[in-house]
C-alpha cells in the first residue's frame, strides 16, 4: 500500500443542540481556525467561514427544529464546512425579498463560499461549503 505523506488533512465535529444557540458553533469554529493559523494569515476568510456557520446552523435549528452536526475537515487545499440535521426535505433558496426577515441565508452562503452543496443522507441531508484561502497555510 503506497501512502501520499504529503497530503494531511485534519477535521473537527460537534453537535449543536437547539438549545445550545449558534454562538456556541460561531466560538467553536473560530477556536479551530485559530489552530489552523487563519486568525493571522487570513482573518476576513475566518469571518466568512463563521458567517456561514451561523446561517447553516441556524437554518437546521429554525427548519428542522432538531440538533444539528457541524463538521469542519480542512484538507490543505479547501476546509470543508459541513451541517448535518434529521430533515430529508432539502432547502429551498429563496428569491430575496426587501420586506422578508428571512430567505438570505443560503444566498449569503453562495456569496462567501468557493461552492457550496446539499447531499442527501439515510438520516437527513448535509449542506457543505467549501472555503479556499488565497494562499494554502499550513497547520500548526
Amino acid at each position: 500500500m503506497v501512502r501520499n505523506s504529503s497530503m494531511r488533512a485534519v477535521g473537527w465535529a460537534r453537535s449543536l443542540p437547539v438549545s445550545s444557540g449558534v454562538k456556541a458553533a460561531r466560538d467553536w469554529t473560530r477556536a479551530h481556525l485559530a489552530t489552523l493559523g487563519w486568525d493571522r494569515t487570513a482573518p476576513d476568510l475566518v469571518d466568512s467561514v463563521v458567517l456561514a456557520v451561523s446561517e447553516l446552523v441556524t437554518n437546521a435549528h429554525v427548519h428542522t427544529h432538531s440538533t444539528a452536526s457541524l463538521i469542519l475537515a480542512w484538507d490543505e487545499e479547501c476546509l470543508h464546512v459541513t451541517v448535518h440535521d434529521a430533515s430529508a426535505r432539502l432547502p429551498e433558496q429563496r428569491p430575496a425579498n426587501d420586506g422578508a426577515l428571512g430567505g438570505r441565508g443560503l444566498l449569503l452562503v453562495g456569496a462567501l463560499a468557493d461552492d457550496w452543496q446539499v447531499y442527501r443522507c439515510p438520516r437527513g441531508k448535509d449542506v457543505t461549503a467549501c472555503f479556499q484561502p488565497p494562499t494554502a497555510p499550513r497547520s500548526a
